[in-house]
């Protein structure tokens, strides 16, 4: 019986102009994708992260585009090593998201895109914040061991149905999450990894999370007919 080998796909690494400063990304398109996720990282990650990027694989096996970047420059990544103001600097880190968001919008990439977030740690935050101001152009979030609670107030204005993971591990987080839950007004929904501490570092709790995300745009951000051809 013959192997399903999945999609082929375009891999490039891109320069984003956002402001006064470019961003680093890696872009990966499996051809006749209509819908890109836009990966945004936790506090003290990059677009290297490889517990996303490995998610990031799992999507485009199901037809998905994805773009994982470095929501902050190399100096900015240097200083916040020291001083770890950045990363939880989450109005600055939704204004860049927001501004690929747009970048993305405007047909970068060579297509018009139906656009989600992952959003891992305080990376979260800044995709429900972007979510939020951004209800036309984004459909879907799903956040891995995030903090959505720090998105304060824009979680009740968030539109885009939202999944939010945690590990059963991550006792204080599952707390966050569960006040963030209570807080959405939108689509949402609750799912608690067995087993698993806060980065799913144990066997097989990262499969799971790639698992759910999957499913969550493969329902909310793929197109029928996208859908469709990616499960004949």
């Amino acid at each position: 019986m013959p192997v399903n080998a999945g999609p082929s796909i375009r891999e490039s690494h891109v320069r984003l102009p956002i402001g006064p400063v470019t961003l680093d990304g890696d872009l990966a398109i499996p051809d006749g994708a209509t819908s890109l996720v836009v990966f945004a990282h936790g506090s003290g990650s990059s677009r290297l992260s490889p517990r996303n990027v490995q998610v990031a694989r799992g999507l485009q096996d199901a037809g998905l585009a994805t773009l994982l970047f470095d929501l902050l420059t190399q100096e900015e990544g240097a200083e916040d090593a020291f001083t770890g103001h950045l990363r939880f600097d989450i109005e600055l880190l939704a204004r860049r998201l927001l501004a690929v968001t747009d970048l993305l919008s405007g047909g970068f990439g060579g297509a018009t895109w139906r656009i989600g977030y992952f959003g891992a740690s305080t990376g979260a935050a800044a995709a429900l914040i972007a979510a939020a101001h951004r209800p036309d152009a984004v459909q879907a979030v799903v956040s891995r061991g995030g903090r959505p609670d720090l998105a304060g107030a824009a979680l009740a204005t968030v539109q885009a149905p939202t999944l939010l993971i945690v590990g059963e591990l991550d006792r204080v987080v599952i707390d966050l999450n569960r006040d963030a839950f209570e807080r959405l007004w939108c689509v949402r929904r609750l799912e608690i990894v067995p087993h698993a501490t806060h980065l799913f570092e144990e066997p097989g709790t990262l499969e799971e999370v790639t698992r759910l995300a999957r499913a969550w745009f493969e329902h909310y951000l793929m197109k029928p007919a996208a859908y469709a051809a990616a499960h004949m």
